[in-house]
């Protein structure tokens, strides 16, 4: 069965939900061999322990070839918008230990809501419900920004074990701040990779060639190119924090 729809129908299924809407590389610029499936659900009302356990489980068990990231969040949270807006549910595979462990996802404020909003009506790609316009507010650029910003030292905490999404990322905040565009992760790296000096580039288009070519799970670093990882992600930094005063 399409991964897909099996998200879709799990959601529709225990959430009862105003729509799911489909964002992320499926939208932006299709599927590559690394990229997760990304999900926004939008509903009435914050969800009971009981749901929660339901969809967690539920998402646990899809035999997925890729990774889910699945974020829900009430509709009263995000219309009309506010910064941050809080999310009900959050589930993505960086976080399978935990869950399987015993933890169930509860509410928490989550800046990150204004990009998956921004890039659920640019996707415009509903699996059930309304158009995404019909159910999400416009989010302000500044906000947009505000999000991408908000998510630095998260990515800076996590570069020594997930460097290739890490350096992209940071491409992709590089290119969100200075145009205001959110593009895809592929995209965003050649944005950065026309601006970058000749000296860091190479860590980018290892990284870039990494999400096209390999499996999500499979990342290859020679040491020579990971030694050169700290300075290059310095000078990313730098030119954010410039961009952003």
């Amino acid at each position: 069965m399409d991964p897909i729809r099996e998200v879709a129908e799990l959601t529709r299924a225990v959430l009862d939900p105003l729509g799911v809407y489909l964002h992320g590389s499926a939208v932006l610029d299709g599927l590559k061999p690394a990229s997760d499936l990304d999900f926004l659900v939008v509903t009435r009302r914050p969800m009971e322990r009981v749901r929660r356990r339901a969809l967690l489980d539920g998402l646990l068990a899809l035999p997925c070839p890729r990774p889910v990231e699945l974020t829900v969040v009430v509709q009263s949270e995000i219309r009309p918008w506010r910064f941050p807006p809080t999310a009900d549910f959050q589930y993505g595979e960086w976080l399978r230990a935990e869950f399987e462990s015993g933890t169930v996802p509860v509410p928490e404020p989550m800046p990150d809501l204004a990009l998956l909003v921004t890039m659920a009506l640019a996707g415009n790609h509903p699996l059930s419900g309304p158009p995404p316009a019909e159910v999400l507010d416009p989010v302000p650029h500044a906000d947009v920004v505000r999000a991408s910003l908000a998510g630095v030292p998260g990515l800076l905490a996590d570069l020594d074990h997930d460097t290739r999404n890490v350096v992209l990322t940071l491409a992709r905040v590089w290119t969100t701040v200075a145009t205001g565009a959110i593009r895809s992760k592929a995209a965003a790296a050649d944005w950065a990779l026309a601006r970058l000096p000749p000296a860091h580039r190479a860590v980018l288009a290892h990284a870039r060639e990494l999400y096209l070519e390999c499996r999500y799970d499979e990342e290859s670093w020679p040491d020579d190119l990971r030694a050169r990882v700290p300075e290059h992600v310095r000078h990313v930094v730098a030119e954010v924090d410039r961009l952003s005063g």
